[in-house]
């Protein structure tokens, strides 16, 4: 069997001081809530972990599966299998309600490899997000997965508004996470502490914030499973490189015209979303927000 390393970019993360607060940092112990709850600027870490145990080394094969669904966002998929698929020793699988192709939020056509009702237990569950998330929030076949994956302790990874449907599951409760910044007020009513960060590790949940963030947290769910120098070889196979020629990929970054053109693109979501967040507050019994 192949030795893989032990070095973990989590241990060797630097201390940010500006952004975590004094003597706060992703290394060591952990970060506080409510330092990182307070994080909304330029300065807001790639990486917060919770003080929660992280998920543990795997020193043989990884099963992978990815759950899709009809108007997800593609790239919050694709991104993450790019990485997934060159984990040594990963086997990387599609799951969806049924094998019948399904089609992004832009139109891209996707195909399924297994049924959710034939799925076994997994190593790594993957939930992508997209507006097509908000019609499956009552789903009892794909929530079910998402629970059974959580009770069974097996490491769950969402990206963008997957965070939501795992909120609809009932994970997110007393958990750190991260989402699409335009839903990121939102995870509050699903139990969790709001965390502005890149990707946020909470014990065997890994979040991520919105689309492309889903690169960053599949390379560090390689590091965490792996070691260091796996995703980093990943990293390096894919070119994964960025250098924007904008710099308005944050709404910190972004102008005030470009804002308010997305609100606009945005329609009615934002306000379906809202409500469909007091719902769910309503049904998880979560106190601590605000009425609706």
């Amino acid at each position: 069997m192949q030795n893989f390393p032990k070095s973990s970019f989590s241990d060797r993360l630097p201390i940010r001081r500006g952004a975590l607060g004094a003597g706060e940092g992703p290394t060591g112990a952990g970060l506080s809530s409510t330092s990182a709850a307070q994080v909304a600027d330029d300065s807001t870490p790639p990486v917060v972990f919770s003080k929660k145990a992280r998920p543990q080394r795997h020193e043989g094969p990884i099963n992978v599966r990815s759950l899709i669904f009809p108007g997800l966002d593609q790239i919050d998929f694709t991104g993450p299998f790019e990485v997934f698929s060159r984990i040594p020793e990963a086997q990387v699988f599609v799951v969806a309600k049924t094998l019948e192709p399904i089609v992004d939020v832009k139109g891209l056509i996707l195909t399924p490899t297994e049924l959710i009702a034939q799925a076994p237990l997994f190593d790594v569950l993957h939930v992508a997000g997209g507006l097509g998330q908000q019609t499956i929030m009552d789903d009892p076949e794909i929530i079910g997965l998402i629970q059974r994956h959580a009770e069974a302790g097996k490491l769950i990874f969402s990206v963008c508004t997957g965070a939501l449907l795992c909120g609809a599951a009932g994970i997110l409760k007393g958990r750190l996470a991260t989402t699409h910044w335009a839903a990121h007020n939102l995870v509050k009513f699903y139990g969790a502490t709001p965390i502005y960060a890149r990707v946020v590790v909470d014990g065997g949940y890994v979040s991520t914030a919105g689309v492309t963030a889903g690169l960053d947290g599949a390379l560090l769910v390689a590091s965490l499973l792996r070691g260091d120098s796996i995703a980093e070889e990943i990293q390096l196979d894919i070119e994964y490189a960025p250098v924007p020629l904008f710099h308005s990929g944050t709404p910190q970054e972004a102008s005030q015209e470009c804002i308010t053109m997305f609100f606009r693109n945005y329609g009615d979501n934002k306000v379906a979303r809202e409500n469909e967040a007091h719902k769910f507050a309503r049904r998880l019994g979560v106190t601590n927000v605000e009425s609706h």
